[in-house]
């Protein structure tokens, strides 16, 4: 499979790590997940995110992971590997491992602590170094993670001084202004084009496609919504993708709750037969009755709606019975 490159669009979910009741890896879960998501027709599927937990995975497990996932993609899309490591041995022993076992490139996010445009530049030029200019790399900007607020300016130079970097995943809240300013600098000849896909659960995803992004790399439960959607802007049929947006919004915004919205989406796909656990590994949340009670009427509202919209047709497997 070809690695990512500037041109990277469409959706690349980012993939929940299963586990099964005792928090052991579900690796038969995670093989349902891949089919899944390849049969939505995504290009590439993103694994070891802060989604998918890789905080509570050993070194072994994750690349484990990795690998099993990779073996199931078989070259049917490309697989991008989430990098969270703080210190770089750490970090450069897990790219060599993933680079070699096929994946697509590396999703890195910025140090937390940096807090000058000079410890930016001095961050990325040390981590090229050690990972390679060669090492395809998607820029997490996520500062409500990290803490690392990047602007247009800085990340724009980023861009142009790294070309090994051909994602920025945007994902930071209430900053849309940030895509506009990116897609300005390349309009005005200030720097080559860069891949534009924005994470946090596409909760401004039309939005965010108006101003210029590519397409989403983000965990919704509903993975084959954002496809269409991003097909329909794709095509010119901008309207037609907000509205069947709108159908799913009050279940977008219930899912990226802080705290408990990853129990959320896990418990959607237990319920849509994809996983068997709707497990966290510990420390995390879990859901209680009212939760799951309310889970469930949003889940049977939406199902009225689409069938009321006349949307179930448009894309397979959308009604889903609330339990």
């Amino acid at each position: 499979m070809p690695l990512l490159t500037r041109d990277a669009k469409g959706v690349y979910p980012i993939s929940i790590t299963p586990f099964h009741d005792d928090g052991a890896i579900d690796l038969a879960g995670m093989d349902r997940l891949v089919d899944f998501f390849l049969q939505c027709g995504v290009p590439g599927i993103t694994v070891l995110g802060v989604l998918g937990e890789a905080n509570k995975l050993s070194e072994e497990e994750g690349l484990g992971l990795l690998g099993h996932a990779l073996r199931r993609v078989n070259g049917r899309a490309q697989v991008i590997a989430g990098a969270g490591h703080v210190g770089f041995d750490n970090l450069e022993r897990f790219a060599g491992r993933a680079m070699e076992a096929g994946a697509a490139g590396l999703m890195i996010a910025p140090a937390p602590g940096l807090k000058t445009e000079e410890q930016v530049f001095a961050y990325f030029d040390a981590l090229t170094r050690r990972i390679g200019e060669a090492t395809p790399v998607a820029l997490q900007d996520y500062p409500q993670h990290t803490g690392v607020f990047l602007s247009a300016g800085t990340l724009g130079a980023l861009i142009e001084r790294h070309p090994g970097i051909k994602v920025v995943k945007h994902e930071e809240s209430s900053a849309l202004r940030k895509i506009s300013r990116l897609r300005a600098q390349e309009a005005e000849g200030r720097r080559g084009r860069v891949s534009i896909l924005v994470g946090n659960s596409g909760i401004h995803l039309p939005q965010e496609l108006h101003r210029g992004a590519d397409g989403a790399n983000t965990g919704v439960a509903f993975p084959e919504m954002l496809v269409e959607v991003c097909r329909r802007f794709s095509v010119g049929e901008a309207a037609a993708g907000e509205d069947l947006y709108d159908l799913f919004l009050p279940l977008v915004r219930h899912e990226q709750q802080p705290g408990i919205g990853l129990a959320i989406r896990k418990e959607i796909f237990r319920r849509r037969g994809l996983i068997a656990s709707a497990r966290v590994r510990a420390p995390g949340p879990a859901l209680d009755a009212d939760d799951h009670a309310e889970l469930g009427l949003l889940l049977d509202r939406l199902d009225r709606k689409l069938r009321d919209a006349g949307e179930a047709g448009v894309i397979e497997a959308y009604p889903v019975a609330a339990e």
